[in-house]
């Protein structure tokens, strides 16, 4: 490539390979010209930037909210109000997959007991945290058949 550049420059031979040349001449000097020219018209042209990309960053924010970040706080919301509404004889399920009756509730301790055997009356305490969920009246009927 520098053989190239400097035979333009100098207006002599272009090396062809093989012992063989092209002279350049006056066409070269003009091909060399021309050349330049289009590499500074492609270097006068910027490149995109930021501010080219920020439209693109924020529909993709956009769509990120609307898909997952929405969707996941409606849930959060639900199940935050079935928490604050649990009752005593309300069946919950825990986070480790214990079905059990809810028989005291200590809000400001933040702890529940939970009736897990019906035969013996066994119990246990957990934090409210460990409630996955707490089955409505459909999944009642559906648990005791």
């Amino acid at each position: 490539m520098n053989a190239i550049l400097g035979a333009w420059a100098s207006n002599t031979a272009l090396p062809l390979g093989g012992g063989t040349a092209l002279p350049l001449g006056d066409a070269g000097s003009a091909g060399l010209r021309c050349w330049t020219l289009l590499g500074e018209e492609g270097a006068a042209a910027r490149a995109p930037g930021v501010s080219d990309m920020l439209p693109m960053f924020a529909v993709v924010f956009a769509l990120f909210y609307f898909m997952v970040l929405r969707p996941q706080r409606s849930k959060e919301q639900q199940f935050r109000s079935l928490i604050e509404n649990l009752k005593e004889k309300d069946r919950v399920v825990t986070i480790g997959g214990i079905h059990a009756v809810v028989t005291n509730i200590q809000r400001d301790a933040e702890i529940v007991t939970l009736r897990i055997d019906e035969s013996t009356g066994t119990k246990i305490r957990v934090g409210v945290s460990a409630i996955a969920r707490v089955l409505v009246d459909e999944e009642k009927g559906a648990a005791k058949a």
